[in-house]
Order: structure tokens, then sequence, then C-alpha cells
């Protein structure tokens, strides 16, 4: 959803502000203009110019409808299905000004899954951001965490914030490169 025309906010709603990642509210009444809807959160230009990401949660006050999560099998569990349901999950995380999910952007150097005694399971991600200034690391990190605990049989998950090696555009996949118009 990208729309030219303001939406007034019928309550106050916390937002991320991008590129920092300072977290502050957004008062009832404030004008903003959607840019992106993905992955359930809303990205938004403030009338004053700041680019804010607002949670699924607050989509109401946007006078939109949430967009839904990606289901998550209740059952089948096996390392094949869990691993699937995992890069699923990721999937539905994405740079919230730039809107192709963090799998396709080339964000997600590491993905494992560890067995933990008593059919449980620990996820052990690598991310990176697309510039190293970039305040949205915590952002992403939290984002990462809470979807990945959606997953069923997933206990534990351990997000690393990484820069090494660099992120350059030749690691976004064809998908995100068609999606992004670069290819």
């Amino acid at each position: 959803m990208n729309s030219n025309e303001p939406i007034t906010l019928s309550r106050a709603c916390e937002a991320v502000q991008i590129p920092s990642g300072k977290r502050i509210t957004l008062p009832a009444e404030s004008r903003v203009w959607v840019a992106q809807s993905h992955g359930g959160g809303t990205t938004v230009t403030t009338d004053r110019g700041e680019m804010v990401r607002m949670a699924a949660k607050d989509a109401d006050a946007l006078g939109i409808e949430a967009t839904a999560p990606v289901s998550i099998k209740a059952g089948g569990t096996s390392s094949g299905d869990l691993e699937s349901q995992v890069w699923d999950q990721l999937k539905m995380c994405f740079d919230p000004d730039i809107p192709i999910n963090i799998v396709d952007l080339g964000l997600v150097y590491h993905c494992q899954i560890v067995p933990l005694p008593g059919s449980r399971n620990k996820v052990e991600v690598k991310v990176t951001s697309t510039a190293p200034g970039c305040g949205m690391g915590d952002v992403f990190r939290e984002e990462i965490h809470s979807k990945l605990l959606d997953v069923p049989g997933i206990e534990e998950v351990d997000v690393v914030l990484v820069w090494d090696p660099p992120w350059d555009q030749s690691m976004i996949s064809g998908a995100g490169k068609l999606e992004f118009g670069i290819l």
C-alpha cells in the first residue's frame, strides 16, 4: 500500500525512526503518508518529513487492515519442514525503507537450526544491514527474534548483527532484483 493522500492517526502510536532506530511516539491526530506495508509493519512519512516504522498492532490507527503474518504449520516439525518455516518467517522481515524482504536483499548471512534437548531447537542467525551506520540493526534483531519464536519447536533465537563482509547490491537475489527493478 502506498498513498499520496495523508492519513490522520486515530490514536497515539509508538514508532521507530528510520534510519536511527530511535523509538518515538506519534501523537493522535498526526498526519502521515504510507510508504510501504510489508511483513506486518508499515513505513510512513510524518508531516515533519521523518520516515518511521509502525508495528502491525497499530494498523487500526492508520485505518488499514494489518497484513496477516505468514501461517505456521502446527504439525510437521521435521528438520526440513522446520527449516522451511524458519526461512518463511525470515522472508516476513523487511528493510523498513526498501520494499524487499531481508532474505532476498541478501542481509541474512547465516541461519542454522541447533537441536536442543527435548525436541526443542535454537536458531542462530547472522544478519547485516544495507549500511554500517544504519541504526535499524536492533530493530531487525528484535523483529527476527520475535518472528522466529512464533515457529513451533523453536525455543531460543540468537540474532547477531555483523558487518563482514560489507553488504552490496550484488547480494540481492534474482527475485529481489526483479522487485527492485535492477534486473
